[in-house]
């Protein structure tokens, strides 16, 4: 199963409820170097660091897994992961508070004091680089290809990331791409956070700037950030995914505010308008998938975090109208609404975490039946999605997950052809995705995935144009190494 442009093994941004109403993580003064659960104490003030007392003992598990976080904060990679990019209560806090505690002191002038001053800046860099190695096996090669591909790197990625004032931080992504050799710009998130009280509870409210639906979110149950964490890039893909599960990946620019109310409740609304790279502007007859007006966001999630046991429900999704070709003319509509689940819990010195989402996409396809690439302007796709990880300490951990996508058939939209095609016209692809890693440190990953397919592009035997290729032979074994400093 191929991820998205992997934006996802990035900077694996963040991630429940905090289970005391009373209280907060505000804006975040620096630590100065005493220990980060002396900040964890009831709310005191707007400009308090403050959170619950089940992080307290929270302290094995920030934004995904960016050095120049951890820089910024002193903090340990631990302190805001399970096991990156798995988040905690903590560092899914951090990121809603807008990136911005700190355990250094801020370079200041005169006046900076007041509410409103003109500087406070970091004392160093906010830069951090990730890398991935790896190596690829299928069951069977493709046809005229060679088989057991390694890339080094697979990808190759420059952070930008840190606080820029007592209320506002974030992060930004440049990555060298191995399997088409382009440089450019990955995710981005930058958000504004602050705090209120409403009916005598905390009410964290926020805006986020950001280019890629669903990477602005806290839970590993949305696309951005969903298990596989890191996938093969050479084994074949499935023909079909929700425009949601990535399809808008770095195509878009979206403004949206966010709260979190009393710790439990969760809210976001967000528009959309195409940003694509490598582009002529403004957007012309050149240009593909451009969005008429805006896309429209919606998420909400309820949640829980105890000593012992977070867990959360929720729903996302949007509604697109994309012209697959230049500006004007027929369009394509597409409507995906999800809903999901997670559920962390404590056993002993590890952790159990279960996840799951399921997606379901209508398509009003007006544009691409005009064009012949449709036998029908209607069609649905569904895709699911669940994992199960366990964590023993921090060096290990084993994942087992299982993957569907379903959907109409239609032999013009999903049509035949070699190894990536359907000779059926179906897009129904499902499997399961084990993996085992072996972190030796809290910044380097050795990992070892096996993805098995028990049907591919609509069938389990003789699936493509040739009639000679089982779903199984594209069964790929990944190994991979995964490194951030």
């Amino acid at each position: 199963m191929t991820r998205r442009s992997d934006g996802h093994w990035m900077c694996v941004s963040v991630f429940l409820a905090l289970a005391f109403p009373t209280v907060a993580f505000a804006s975040a003064p620096p630590l100065h170097g005493r220990n980060p659960t002396d900040y964890l104490t009831t709310r005191a003030g707007a400009d308090r660091v403050v959170a619950p007392a089940s992080l307290r003992r929270a302290l094995a598990g920030l934004n995904a897994k960016i050095p120049a976080f951890s820089r910024q904060t002193g903090l340990a990679c631990s302190q805001c992961h399970y096991q990156f990019p798995q988040l905690t209560p903590f560092g899914r806090m951090f990121k809603l508070n807008g990136y911005t505690l700190t355990g250094l002191t801020p370079i200041t002038q005169p006046g900076d004091t007041v509410r409103g001053g003109s500087l406070n800046l970091l004392p160093t860099p906010p830069l951090a680089v990730m890398a991935v190695i790896s190596a690829s096996n299928t069951a069977k090669g493709q046809p005229g290809a060679q088989n057991n591909t390694v890339l080094m790197p697979q990808e190759f990625s420059l952070f930008l990331a840190g606080a820029l004032t007592k209320r506002i931080g974030g992060f930004a992504q440049l990555t060298y791409a191995a399997a088409d050799g382009s440089v450019g710009i990955d995710n981005v998130d930058i958000r504004y956070a602050n705090h209120a009280t409403v009916a005598s509870r905390d009410l964290l409210y926020g805006i986020t700037l950001h280019n890629n639906p669903t990477v602005q979110d806290v839970w590993n149950t949305v696309p951005a950030w969903s298990y596989p964490f890191m996938s093969s890039e050479v084994g074949p893909s499935p023909i079909a995914g929700t425009l949601i599960d990535g399809g808008l990946e770095q195509q878009v620019a979206g403004l949206g505010a966010y709260t979190l109310f009393n710790q439990v409740l969760y809210a976001e609304v967000t528009a959309y308008r195409s940003a694509p790279q490598g582009s002529s502007v403004p957007l012309d007859s050149t240009a593909t998938n451009a969005t008429k007006g805006l896309i429209p966001y919606w998420r909400a999630a309820l949640q829980h975090a105890g000593p012992s046991t977070s867990w959360m429900v929720g729903t996302y999704g949007f509604s697109a109208q994309l012209y697959p070709s230049g500006v004007t003319g027929p369009r394509n509509h597409y409507t995906d609404a999800a809903l999901d689940a997670s559920l962390e819990q404590k056993i002993g010195t590890g952790t159990l975490i279960g996840r799951a989402t399921y997606i379901h996409e209508n398509q009003t396809l007006d544009a691409t039946f005009a064009a012949g690439g449709s036998e029908k302007t209607k069609n649905d796709l569904s895709t699911a999605r669940a994992s199960l990880s366990f964590l023993p300490n921090l060096r290990w951990g084993t994942t087992l997950g299982a993957f569907q996508t379903s959907g109409s058939s239609d032999v013009n939209l999903f049509a035949p052809g070699a190894v990536t095609g359907s000779r059926t016209g179906s897009p129904n692809t499902s499997g399961l995705v084990g993996e085992i890693q072996y972190n030796p440190w809290q910044n380097t990953r050795f990992g070892l995935q096996y993805v098995a397919y028990n049907k591919f592009n609509g069938a389990s035997k003789e699936y493509d144009l040739s009639g000679g290729r089982n779903a199984g032979d594209n069964n790929t074994l990944y190994l991979y190494t995964w490194l951030a400093f």
